[in-house]
């Protein structure tokens, strides 16, 4: 059962209305960060605030509210620096403090409400409401793409995000885009195709055809990414674990102010050349532990496909295990 919402209600000193409205932003849009940042509600009139949601993202919210008030006395406020704001405050930790794992979490599109099945499925979907950056590692059938792709729909239909941008490397087991017909785009689109059948459950052909003809919607080869800054985004790198190191650098540093990244991949199944190391698997020991990124970690046990997919996949890992001991 969920949990009651709680609602704080408390009043800005002094009632300064260009302070206030520097706070608040053009079209509240200051405001509306903090809520899609913390997952919150907030309401105002004149200098009196109210915040709703959950106990530790209301806490939250007043604390980065107090703050920035308090800022305006020096400076006019900018997206920017609301987003530095919510950084400085250590927002993660205070949410990852607070949060009940037992609580039971939904998403909720125009044409279903997606339920995690289990403990990891839960906690995945936590660390991608509460961190900016989020991996989701382990085998197939764990429902890391979809759940990921479920989330960047249910942030653009709340307007949490502006544009959705799903990407893969083109890298598959044995081919090459070369002796593919058609042009580029002809050639990439087989590798792109498990994020459109995620995108047409949840939204519709036609309605994922307008989004993506209105440039609201991008699915596009990894490579596409270079050179771009990617603001007010959703962005999802699915297979990861076939990045090198350098693709998927260049991936994370793409991600712009009130973006969100979801890298999703398997490092038991790299099909990169036997010389080249997995991004994936370098990031690991690069970013675990940092803050503001968040880790979930897939099993056998999670797999949600025939009952037999999650045998093969306990059986691989197995055989794996006992060939990592031999001498």
């Amino acid at each position: 059962m969920l949990k009651p919402l709680n609602v704080l209600q408390f009043n800005l000193e002094p009632a300064d209305n260009e302070r206030l409205a520097s706070l608040c932003g053009q079209f509240d849009e200051h405001l509306r960060q903090i809520e899609r940042r913390l997952g919150v509600e907030i309401a105002n009139r004149g200098n009196h605030f109210e915040i709703i949601g959950s106990s530790k993202p209301v806490q939250a919210a007043e604390k980065v509210i107090q703050s920035l008030f308090a800022a305006t006395l020096n400076e006019v406020l900018t997206p920017e620096r609301v987003h530095l704001s919510l950084q400085d405050a250590h927002i993660d930790a205070m949410l990852e403090n607070g949060a009940d794992e037992d609580e039971p979490m939904a998403i909720r599109t125009r044409r279903a409400v997606i339920k995690p099945k289990g403990v990891n499925q839960q906690r995945y979907l936590r660390n991608i409401q509460d961190h900016d950056i989020s991996f989701g590692i382990g085998p197939a059938g764990t429902g890391k793409t979809y759940l990921a792709v479920a989330s960047a729909v249910a942030a653009l239909e709340q307007e949490a995000v502006r544009r959705l941008i799903l990407a893969r490397p083109a890298v598959e087991a044995g081919e090459k885009l070369g002796f593919l017909p058609g042009d580029m785009a002809q050639k990439v689109d087989p590798y792109l195709r498990p994020l459109y059948d995620a995108l047409y459950e949840m939204l519709g052909f036609e309605r994922v055809a307008k989004l993506i003809e209105r440039n609201v919607i991008e699915v596009a080869p990894l490579a596409f990414m270079r050179g771009r800054t990617l603001n007010d985004s959703f962005i999802i790198l699915d297979e990861a674990q076939n990045t090198t190191v350098e693709q998927i650098k260049m991936f994370l540093t793409r991600v712009g102010f009130g973006s969100k990244a979801v890298v999703t991949g398997d490092i038991t199944q790299i099909d990169l050349p036997r010389n080249k190391t997995s991004g994936l698997r370098h990031v690991l020991e690069v970013l675990k532990g940092l803050d503001g990124i968040s880790f979930t970690f897939f099993t056998s046990h999670d797999v949600v496909r025939h009952p037999l997919v999650q045998r093969i996949v306990a059986a691989y890992e197995a055989y794996e295990r006992a060939q990592a001991a031999e001498p």
